[in-house]
């Protein structure tokens, strides 16, 4: 049998495994390019996620409003009376939970008895916090 050997030499670059810093650099410029593409798409995702969720919370909030009304007699004249007893007769809370009276943004809801359409107003103010807006900044209020 015949030696077999690698007519290449020890140091030529071609022997050497690896990459080349351009190489890398090219690959993680590539990676974070498909990053940034991606994690977009899931933070519009996420946001639509919480505009659904919380026009959820408002709908389940208002119910316990109503169950509130139910045993008082009256609407809440703030939303922590949903949570702490108010001192009312019948009150049979709590209603709800401290976490509960924030939107998923982490911002208070706004309630008012009471309210210009109805007999309250319930209404988160959207991402952005602020009356008004379109999409996720969008306010989304009880519909009665």
């Amino acid at each position: 049998m015949r030696n077999t050997r690698s007519l290449r030499r020890p140091g030529s670059r071609r022997s050497q495994a690896g990459m080349t810093l351009i190489e890398i650099i090219v690959v993680i410029v590539l990676i974070g390019g498909i990053l940034a593409v991606v994690g977009g798409q899931i933070f519009s995702n996420k946001d639509k996620a919480n505009h659904k969720l919380a026009t959820i919370q408002v709908q389940k909030l208002a119910a316990n409003i109503e169950s509130y009304q139910s045993d008082v007699g009256d609407y809440p004249q703030t939303l922590e009376d949903l949570v702490n007893d108010p001192g009312r007769s019948g009150w049979l809370g709590p209603y709800a939970k401290e976490a509960d009276l924030k939107d998923p943004w982490n911002k208070p809801l706004q309630y008012q008895a009471p309210g210009q359409d109805g007999p309250f107003d319930l209404i988160s103010l959207g991402k952005d916090g602020q009356a008004g807006g379109s999409s996720v900044d969008a306010d989304i209020k009880f519909e009665q």
